[in-house]
Parts: C-alpha cells; sequence; structure tokens
C-alpha cells in the first residue's frame, strides 16, 4: 500500500498539534445532493419562501452535512492516508452557527490526545475537529478519534503481506 507523501504515523502526533485545510464554498448543489442523499426534504433546507420566514431568513444547510464536510476535508490534507487503521466515532458534535449557503468552510484539526495500543502496532489519536468560516468564527465542532498505525505496526502489516 503506498502512503500519501505527508502521511503521518502514530509515533508523529502529539497533543497541540494543529493543522488547517484549504477552503470549501458551500453551494446550492451541496444542498440539494445532500437533500437527495438523506431524503431530509425539510422546508428550511428546501422552502425559500418558508425559510424567509425564519430567524436566519435563508435557507440553511443541514446540520449533518458538516461531519461529511470536515471528514471530507481532513482526508485533502493527508496525514491519515494508508497510516488510519479505523475511524473510533463521533463525539460531543456541536452545531454553533449555521451552515448557510456561499459560506467557505475550512477545518482546523487539533490532536488532543495521543494513546498507545496494547501490541505496539497502532495508538489511537484523539482529534478535535473545528468547522470554521472565513472570519474565523467557529460553526461546527466535535471530537473524532482514530487509531493509526505505527511505523512498526506498517512494517509488519508489510512482512506479512509479502510472505502470504
Amino acid at each position: 500500500m503506498s502512503h500519501h507523501p505527508s502521511a503521518m504515523y502514530y509515533e508523529d502526533f502529539s497533543p497541540g498539534q494543529s493543522f488547517l485545510t484549504a477552503g470549501r464554498t458551500i453551494t446550492e448543489t451541496d444542498l440539494q445532493m445532500f437533500s437527495m442523499l438523506t431524503g431530509d426534504w425539510n422546508a428550511i433546507h428546501c422552502d425559500a419562501d418558508f425559510a424567509a420566514t425564519t430567524r436566519y431568513g435563508q435557507r440553511l444547510v443541514h446540520g449533518s452535512f458538516g461531519i461529511g464536510l470536515a471528514i471530507g476535508l481532513m482526508h485533502g490534507i493527508g496525514i491519515f492516508e494508508g497510516t488510519a487503521v479505523a475511524m473510533l466515532g463521533i463525539s460531543d458534535w456541536t452545531f454553533e452557527k449555521p451552515i448557510l449557503l456561499g459560506m467557505t468552510l475550512r477545518l482546523r484539526l487539533t490532536v488532543i490526545e495521543v494513546e498507545p495500543g496494547r501490541t505496539g502496532r497502532t495508538g489511537r489519536v484523539g482529534r478535535q475537529f473545528e468547522l470554521i468560516d472565513s472570519a474565523g468564527e467557529v460553526i461546527q465542532r466535535g471530537r473524532s478519534d482514530v487509531l493509526v498505525s505505527t511505523r512498526a505496526g506498517r512494517g509488519a502489516d508489510n512482512e506479512r503481506e509479502t510472505s502470504a
């Protein structure tokens, strides 16, 4: 398995590291495709006349779209490409502000803790995700830990593959 040039192993992570992705502008197509994918056609997402009467005065992009967007943006930085074993979950996700059409969002990913695995082949990397707008305001935030290969663990996998 090839690795992205910027891929990182468990040993490369330490609490306090922070990564910022490129921006992604949210479009009408994003809203429509997510509505189709999920089947969520709530009026706040798809009825402009109704949405104009709400506190934001416009349609809102689904909050859950932000979770998927954050994960997609993370892949763009490549640090887990070929070294991530499994995403362990998503927790404590909050919607601080609405996602609006035309917003440009970035992901700020911060390592909050690292914990070695029992076998030495993997370790858990605790990650704080923050979707931020152009002004640096947090739109959504949450935690998503990941199991990442160690250098020794990756070597063991490669040996097994070649000897099979």
